[in-house]
């Protein structure tokens, strides 16, 4: 997620003047700067000395290692740590200011969704020039605490799940002769006028209009109601019991 926001930024003048990029995997972090024209760093503590912000993108159980390591003084953060509340940054990093945040993948083609907690202590200046930061990245939400995870469990799982439909639908062309850079072209453009769609009808209403009765789509939709339904909602499900 953190490579996915890097790149978003790196295409986009409103994004940070330098980015600097430390990773377990030396050979990630480097490759990811090289990428995005920004550095590298070998250490933590190195790259919290050369930066006025740190986007913290590790595992959860890393939170505290990591603020070990930085002996739990740090620039401004921007959290990512999926199922990790405010109240558990500020302990491992007290009195630094922090910004709870979640997006989804599309954030590397600035059409992400970036849903955050807005944070009670920190100074406003501070908290807008975070969100004019994170703003060409996508569309920011703001949302209480105790909704960020369900937030989560549908908008930053879902560009997988999407991409798994799109695999199906394109499978679904290729089996009826299509070649399969163009059935994918198809899916992918389909999709993408659908999303715009949804922005402004509902869903009903477009399923409404694309399937009339007693046409090729209704026959489609009457194999994917109920079971394409409890497939999703069992997904959102199980990714919240992840953080439960």
């Amino acid at each position: 997620m953190a490579a996915a926001m890097a790149r978003g930024w790196a295409a986009d003048e409103g994004g940070p003047e330098a980015m600097l990029f430390c990773d377990l995997n030396a050979e990630r972090a480097e490759s990811l700067a090289e990428e995005v024209g920004g550095e590298a760093r070998d250490s933590l503590s190195e790259l919290a000395r050369g930066c006025d912000a740190m986007v913290l993108a590790v595992k959860p159980d890393a939170l505290e290692e990591v603020a070990a390591e930085l002996g739990g003084q740090a620039p401004p953060l921007i959290s990512m740590l999926a199922g990790t509340p405010t109240a558990r940054i500020a302990e491992a990093f007290p009195g630094v200011p922090a910004l709870r945040l979640m997006p989804n993948q599309p954030v590397e083609v600035r059409k992400g969704v970036l849903c955050y907690v807005p944070p009670r202590d920190m100074p406003d200046d501070l908290l807008t020039s975070f969100l004019k930061l994170l703003a060409p990245l996508g569309s920011l939400i703001p949302l209480d605490e105790g909704q960020i995870d369900p937030a989560m469990a549908i908008m930053s799982s879902s560009p997988a799940y999407i991409a798994l439909v799109a695999e199906a639908l394109a499978r679904g062309g290729e089996r009826e002769g299509l070649d399969p850079g163009l059935a994918g072209t198809l899916v992918a453009e389909a999709l993408a006028g659908t999303a715009e769609l949804l922005l402004k009808r509902d869903p009903a209403t477009i399923r409404s209009a694309v399937a009339p009765p007693g046409g090729a789509t209704e026959a489609g939709l009457a194999h994917l109601e109920g079971v394409v339904e409890d497939a999703f909602v069992n997904a959102v499900n199980a990714s919240l019991e992840r953080f439960r």
